[in-house]
């Protein structure tokens, strides 16, 4: 039987570590990462090569930040990729394990942030459905009280980015997963949802409900086309990888005012569903 060679290119950590450097990463910097690890080829060492290159191009100085989000720490009722049924709503309610920053596993973010998750000296925000973990020099101011009713928004890492002067780097990801245009959501009217989560308090496991700003990614395509023909993106290739660097603060004031003109939402009262976990 025959088997299809891998497809290429060979990266390694050198090879990855360099174009990144070439592709404009500064040493010392803070560097907020959303990625794809097929989309760069052949890796050699998988995942782990590549936050080693990531963590060769910042230097001692920088600081690597990862979402590590678990959107399945949700209330059931909210989900529909796939649905579930509604007679086990309840049981899913009272058995969902608690969020455990060091022991949760990521969700739909791929495999680099779950390496970086379990990373020596690695730390992660308390939120249990959008946390971020981080390793460097800033990584623990930068994930400190995160706000159980702000996902996204002013008491999130997003917000602590945003003013250290992070960038962002897209890295085989698209536009759809920039998790910075969020945080423009709330500086915008949009609507306020009840979301639910499994906890652990001082009193033991809790299934907690809190009240913050509704989040989607509807449009985030559009809003990443026209920033990237009006501000500066730099744009490369990492291995396979289509790649795209830029401010993290320019592209929250540029979603800011793209999304009240292209997408504007009523700041209503009522109740409106979630992102769906992934």
């Amino acid at each position: 039987m025959s088997t299809k060679p891998p497809a290429g290119p060979l990266c390694t950590r050198d090879s990855l570590a360099s174009e990144l450097l070439d592709l404009g990463l500064r040493p010392g910097e803070t560097l907020l990462v959303h990625s794809s690890l097929s989309s760069l080829g052949w890796v050699c060492g998988g995942s782990g090569t590549v936050v080693t290159a990531l963590l060769d191009a910042l230097g001692d100085r920088g600081t690597l930040v990862v979402p590590t989000h678990s959107g399945d720490n949700s209330d059931p009722a909210e989900w529909s990729d796939p649905p579930v049924p509604e007679a086990w709503w309840a049981d899913i309610r009272a058995s969902m394990p608690p969020y455990d920053p060091r022991t949760t596993p990521t969700r739909g973010v791929g495999a680099i942030p779950e390496t970086v998750r379990t990373w020596p000296g690695a730390v992660r925000s308390a939120h249990p459905q959008t946390s971020f973990a981080a390793v460097g020099p800033g990584a623990a101011a930068i994930v400190d009280d995160h706000a159980l009713d702000c996902r996204l928004g002013e008491r999130s890492p997003l917000a602590r980015l945003e003013g250290v002067g992070a960038r962002v780097l897209l890295l085989g990801a698209d536009f759809a997963s920039c998790t910075a245009f969020h945080l423009a959501e709330y500086r915008i009217p949009a609507p306020r949802v009840d979301n639910s989560f499994a906890i652990m308090t001082t009193q033991g496991r809790s299934w907690h409900t809190v009240r913050d700003t509704s989040i989607t990614d509807d449009r985030f395509d559009e809003l990443g086309a026209a920033f990237e023909r009006e501000r500066p993106v730099v744009r490369g290739t990492v291995g396979a990888a289509r790649a795209r660097l830029f401010s993290l603060a320019d592209s929250v004031a540029y979603a800011r005012v793209w999304l009240a003109e292209h997408r504007p939402r009523p700041s209503s009262t009522g109740n409106e569903p979630l992102v769906s976990p992934s």
